[in-house]
């Protein structure tokens, strides 16, 4: 695990990685004008709160980044394993249609910020130096288990980068200590990554047939298996379900609402 650097910039709050060198931020709760369940840098549409909250949200990030976001590619996000690769065509305002899905977003074009969104799944950025090559991918474990992160590392390949070069950062998601579920998850983790997944999952002590799962851990192994050099991969250590008042959680939300973090990287 590795300490990310917590930045503040009039009040928004976001942490960035120390394998990352371009700009880039994973996203907090604090900073936003959002209020109630939504409070307060809420950046999420259409979950309730009212849209012009969300589109001040997005001008205060836009400025603690030094990013236009206005100008950006987003994710239609479905937990699939499709990545696009982004280039001026795809530029796109906050809350303006997405006309296509994909969980994870490559370019190589400078000045287009890649947008994807979490609250509780794991956010991936990975990082190019070399061939300036950029990629924000959603890793929730359907996705995961799909190999996105394969089909995001292919991608950036195709615009010239070569995994040694990559760096990789894995922000704050929900933890082993929380992430409960049945044995649809461990299975889909073995046939995913062989005999190494058995480093990311581990029965839960007194409940037959539930497990608790580390998903940071399983994406962080496909990264080297990639050919990604371990040293060059930063792990963030906070469960977002552990801090609910920090971060959005999908399963801690206050009478089904919530918002959404997001994780941004910019050549």
């Amino acid at each position: 695990m590795t300490d990310f650097i917590k930045n503040e910039k009039n009040g928004v709050v976001f942490l960035t990685a120390p394998t990352i060198t371009v700009r880039h931020g994973f996203t907090t709760r604090a900073g936003g004008v959002s209020g109630g369940n939504f409070a307060s840098l809420n950046l999420s549409y259409g979950r309730g709160d009212p849209a012009e909250n969300v589109t001040a949200n997005y001008r205060l990030l836009g400025r603690a980044l030094s990013i236009n976001v206005f100008s950006a590619a987003f994710t239609k996000q479905v937990h699939g394993a499709e990545v696009r690769i982004c280039t001026d065509a795809d530029r796109a305002a906050p809350g303006d249609p997405t006309p296509y899905e994909a969980d994870g977003l490559v370019t190589n074009v400078p000045g287009l910020p890649l947008l994807a969104f979490t609250a509780d799944c794991v956010p991936v950025l990975l990082h190019d130096p070399a061939a300036k090559v950029a990629a924000a991918v959603h890793c929730g474990w359907r996705s995961s288990v799909m190999d996105i992160l394969g089909t995001a590392v292919e991608k950036m390949a195709s615009l010239g980068s070569v995994p040694a070069d990559i760096r990789a950062a894995i922000g704050p998601a929900i933890g082993s200590c929380c992430f409960e579920t049945g044995a649809d998850v461990p299975e889909a983790i073995d046939a995913w990554l062989g005999r190494d997944a058995e480093k990311c999952y581990w029965p839960e002590a007194g409940a037959a047939g539930r497990f608790m799962v580390d998903l940071r851990a399983a994406n962080r192994l496909r990264l080297i298996c990639l050919g990604v050099m371990p040293e060059n991969i930063a792990v963030s250590s906070e469960c977002t379900r552990c801090a609910p008042d920090k971060y959005w959680s999908h399963r801690w939300a206050k009478g089904g609402e919530r918002g959404s973090q997001c994780t941004v990287i910019c050549l």
